[in-house]
């Protein structure tokens, strides 16, 4: 329940960001689907012969990511380059997903980002994936499109899942399905 009031709190900065209306952007996510994923990465002798997850961003609103213990696994990629994100404790990682690239018609990027294992420690993570309503409409936010063209089809958050749960982790796939 926590996690949901920041998420929506976040939900709320962004779309004042965007210059549009915050209550409209978080009326999607307010009653929207949350799940949540705990993974564990043991130790691995061979570590750079495997991933913990495969380059991949997520297909989601926002993601809030734990790092349990602090123990380096996640990287994000920079101009085309993993960066590793080193673990502060205590503190939340916040990850832009596809589905806030395409309501916000780009102005946010979600991130890609993989998980890498460490040869001799186990790592601990806790994701919340913040989705919005079923009944929600993915595409560009309606005011970020009068004056500006949209970016990405609309399409219905259940032919958005469709897509994402009938591909494999690959990289922005969702983002590059849905580019107009």
């Amino acid at each position: 329940m926590e996690l949901h009031k920041v998420m929506i709190h976040l939900m709320k900065l962004m779309a004042n960001n965007l210059g549009t209306d915050p209550e409209m952007l978080a009326s999607f996510f307010e009653d929207g689907i949350q799940g949540i994923r705990m993974n564990y990465y043991p130790p691995c002798a061979e570590a750079s012969k495997v991933y913990g997850l495969a380059p991949h961003s997520d297909a989601t609103g926002l993601t809030l990511l734990l790092q349990v213990n602090e123990v380096e696994g996640l990287q994000i990629k920079r101009n085309e380059k993993w960066v590793p994100v080193k673990p502060i404790p205590a503190s939340f990682i916040i990850n832009i997903g596809d589905m806030m690239e395409i309501m916000s018609n780009g102005e946010y990027k979600s991130i890609e980002h993989r998980a890498v294992v460490n040869p001799e420690k186990e790592r601990l993570s806790i994701a919340a994936f913040h989705n919005p309503k079923r009944c929600t409409q993915i595409g560009p936010l309606p005011d970020l499109i009068k004056t500006n063209k949209a970016l990405y089809k609309t399409v219905s958050f259940q032919e958005f899942m469709k897509l994402k749960m009938s591909s494999k982790l690959d990289g922005k796939f969702m983002v590059k399905k849905l580019k107009l």
